[in-house]
């Protein structure tokens, strides 16, 4: 893989991979075709994609910074904006409360739906710059390739409850009971009508905001840990710097 060609192949996997695994018909039908169960043919598939990172590290190390660099402005914006209309429904509600004692019931939940999208789109782009709240201080008392090989142990332990993550996610809240509920006071404007739900929000919706961010959180940690294994080979010379700062985010 090597240039536009990885950014293409390693986007249109992922793509095909959410196509399959976030349709719990699509797994199926996949799955019984081929005689595995449904979760193991995402995983699958998905082993092939990062075994093929691995294999080629540079280009897919490349390839995901360019997919992470086109998404994260995007979910950037979105946030300000939820941010902005969270801060807006809850000064109306102090304001049609303490003023007017008449508050509306449906802004609570309208400021929480916008703090969900704002943590999931947020979150991928703070791991990636080394945002967390990190104690480094064992990290710092290494050497440099002591420090790179804990910070790589890091990221895979992450990179472990990350897949958890969205499996729980998907399967335990977007695609359960609840995720297929109706919200108690959100409605569409207007009288739009969508779904089963109707007038109602549905609540996948809201779910869907930190699945979202679990899965541009994986993309996130997938870039750090082949940058990582670069930077132990001494080949991560042609990388282009994250932010301001040519080290990586602390993994922790």
């Amino acid at each position: 893989m090597g240039g536009r060609l990885a950014i293409i192949a390693v986007s249109t996997a992922y793509v095909a991979i959410l196509a399959v695994g976030a349709f719990e018909d699509r797994r199926e039908a996949l799955a019984d075709a081929i005689g595995m169960a449904d979760m193991a043919v995402v995983a699958a598939l998905a082993g092939l994609l990062w075994l093929a990172c691995l294999i080629r590290p540079t280009a897919g190390a490349r390839a995901h910074a360019a997919i992470n660099a086109t998404l994260h402005p995007i979910g950037k914006w979105i946030s300000i904006g939820a941010l902005i209309a969270m801060v807006c429904f809850i000064l109306l509600q102090v304001l049609m409360r303490y003023v007017f004692n008449d508050a509306p019931n449906w802004t609570e939940e309208a400021a929480r739906f916008g703090m969900l999208w704002l943590v999931g789109l947020m979150s991928p782009i703070a791991y990636r710059h080394g945002g967390f709240v990190a104690i480094d201080m064992l990290e710092r008392a290494l050497n440099a390739r002591l420090a790179a090989i804990l910070s790589l142990i890091l990221f895979a332990m992450s990179f472990a409850v990350l897949l958890v993550m969205w499996d729980k996610g998907l399967n335990n809240h977007v695609d359960s009971l609840s995720g297929r509920g109706c919200s108690s006071t959100l409605r569409w404007p207007f009288g739009i009508e969508i779904g089963k739900c109707g007038a109602k929000f549905s609540n996948y919706y809201q779910y869907l905001a930190l699945w979202v961010g679990i899965n541009l959180l994986i993309l996130v940690c997938v870039e750090l840990i082949l940058r990582q294994i670069l930077t132990l080979l001494g080949r991560d010379a042609g990388l282009d710097p994250l932010g301001d700062n040519e080290e990586i985010g602390s993994a922790s």
